[in-house]
C-alpha cells in the first residue's frame, strides 16, 4: 500500500519540496508519495494527529507552524534547544526534529567555508534563523542576529546564547561580519536587498536562504563585488535530505534533489 509524506504550512502552494522529494522517491522505487497540505494555524494539532492516524511516514513543517507544532510532538534534544521543529516522524510516538540546522551548516561546509572562529551576521524575520544561529554558535562562530524588532531578537538570542541588534546597526554589522546570512523574505518577490552593495567586498561569504529567484539582488550584488555566494537551493536540498534520511533510513542522492529543484525553478521562471 502506498505510504504518504506531507509538508504542512500556510500558505504552502509555492513549496518545491514535493518536486524534490518525489523525484528521489521515484528514483529509488519507493511506493511513497510526498504531498503539500495548506493547514490553518488553528487546525495544526488536528492535522498532525490525523496524519499519524492515516499512516503517514512523516511530515515537513514550514511557516508559520515550526514553533507551535512542538506542542504536538516529542522534540529531540536539538530541536528542543533550537525551539522549533521542521520534521516529524511517526513511530510509536510523534517525534520532532530540526533539519534546518544541518541544512545550513552543510551548505556552508560544501562551499568550503570554515565556520569556526568566524563572525556571522544573520538578518532575520522568520523562524529559520533559530536553527542557523544555534548550529553556527555551537560550531564556534561569533553570531549576531539583526531584527527590526529588537525585543523579539533578544528573547530568542538570550535562549540560544547569541548576540542581537536592531537593523539600525546593519551597516556596521555588515562591515564587521565574515559571513552574512539573509533569512528574511526580502528578495523573493521584488528586486531588493537589505544590504547596500557598497558595504560588500570580496572577503565576505554571502548566503541567502531565498531560493526563488535563485540569484536574489543580495547574491547578485555579492557576486559582482567578488564575494563567495551560496543560494537558498542548497539549504532546501540539504535540510530535505536529512528529513528524508530520518523518515526512510536512506541517504538520498542530493545531486538528483538539487537538479529537480533547479529544473523546476527554471521552468517556472
Amino acid at each position: 500500500m502506498k505510504r504518504l509524506i506531507g509538508i504542512i504550512g500556510h500558505p504552502v502552494h509555492h513549496s518545491l519540496s514535493p518536486t524534490m522529494h518525489n523525484a528521489v522517491l521515484k528514483y529509488l522505487g519507493l511506493d511513497v508519495e510526498y504531498l503539500a497540505f495548506d493547514v490553518l494555524p488553528e487546525e495544526l494539532g488536528h492535522a498532525v494527529v490525523g496524519a499519524k492516524a492515516l499512516g503517514f511516514l512523516g511530515l515537513n513543517i514550514t511557516i508559520p507552524h515550526k514553533v507551535e507544532v512542538m506542542k504536538f510532538c516529542t522534540p529531540d534534544k536539538i530541536s528542543s534547544q533550537i525551539g522549533a521543529v521542521n520534521t516529524i516522524k511517526f513511530d510509536s510516538e510523534i517525534q520532532g526534529f530540526n533539519t534546518d540546522a544541518t541544512g545550513a551548516y552543510r551548505s556552508l561546509k560544501e562551499a568550503g567555508v570554515e565556520v569556526k572562529g568566524t563572525k556571522v551576521l544573520i538578518i532575520e524575520a522568520g523562524g529559520v534563523h533559530r536553527a542557523i544561529s544555534y548550529i553556527l554558535h555551537i560550531k564556534g562562530a561569533e553570531v549576531v542576529v539583526a531584527n527590526r524588532t529588537v525585543s523579539k531578537a533578544k528573547e530568542i538570542c538570550d535562549r540560544l546564547g547569541t548576540e542581537y541588534s536592531g537593523l539600525d546597526k546593519l551597516p556596521q554589522l555588515v562591515r564587521w561580519a565574515d559571513i552574512i546570512i539573509n533569512t528574511t523574505s526580502v528578495g523573493m518577490r521584488e528586486d531588493k536587498s537589505l544590504v547596500p552593495k557598497r558595504l560588500l567586498d570580496p572577503t565576505k561569504v554571502v548566503f541567502d536562504i531565498v531560493y526563488n529567484p535563485v540569484e536574489t539582488r543580495l547574491l547578485r550584488d555579492a557576486r559582482e563585488v567578488g564575494a563567495k555566494t551560496i543560494d537558498g537551493v542548497k539549504m532546501l536540498v540539504y535540510q530535505g535530505a536529512e528529513s528524508f534520511r530520518i523518515w526512510t533510513g536512506i541517504e538520498p542522492p542530493t545531486d538528483l534533489m538539487e537538479k529537480a529543484v533547479r529544473n523546476e525553478l527554471k521552468n517556472k521562471n
